[in-house]
């Protein structure tokens, strides 16, 4: 086993979780109260949770030459893991029933889901810059650095249309990311 095979072993288990954490409330929501009773808002913060763990997952991949095998990178990548396994599981609420007002839940903890994913990729950046030598050519900067700023905005607006939009150019950037070359 390699050292990239032994870390992975401990962020994929956690990156799973949190991808079945979401799911697992997404699938709780459509059997209480069906798709259409879900709402935009949390649909969006549920759809935007999922392509980020997958994005980190990805990078995680492509530095999988340059991650040594050391408490720093297990500490910090369980960490990480951590965050988004919290950031998932409150996309949902545990108990859902057909009253349940998915649209206060989404405004009681989307800035704490997206802040937290805003903080797993602060770190994924960092990480990736201090690892690898990145470019920064156009396509870098609109799809990497754009994604800091419109976080930011969602986190610290009050107005729900604001931070759909928000969530609506997030989502948006990790098809463009893999259709831009």
């Amino acid at each position: 086993m390699s050292g990239f095979e032994f870390i992975f072993s401990l962020f994929g288990l956690m990156l799973g979780l949190s991808l079945a954490e979401g799911l697992g409330g997404l699938t709780r929501a459509i059997k209480r109260r069906g798709l259409s009773g879900i709402g935009w808002p949390t649909g969006l913060l549920g759809l935007f949770v999922s392509c980020d763990v997958v994005t980190f997952w990805m990078y995680g991949w492509a530095m999988r030459d340059q991650l040594p095998l050391s408490w720093p990178v297990m500490f910090g990548g369980f960490v990480v893991t951590a965050v988004y396994f919290v950031a998932a599981s409150l996309v949902f609420p545990d108990n859902i029933d057909a009253d349940s007002d998915l649209d206060a839940h989404f405004d009681r903890y989307r800035r704490t889901v997206i802040g937290a994913v805003l903080l797993c990729n602060v770190v994924l950046v960092g990480t990736a810059y201090a690892l690898v030598e990145l470019n920064l050519d156009l396509r870098s900067f609109i799809i990497t650095f754009s994604f800091f700023p419109v976080s930011l905005i969602a986190v610290l607006t009050r107005d729900r249309r604001v931070v759909m939009a928000c969530l609506i150019w997030l989502i948006a950037l990790y098809p463009l990311s893999a259709v831009w070359h």
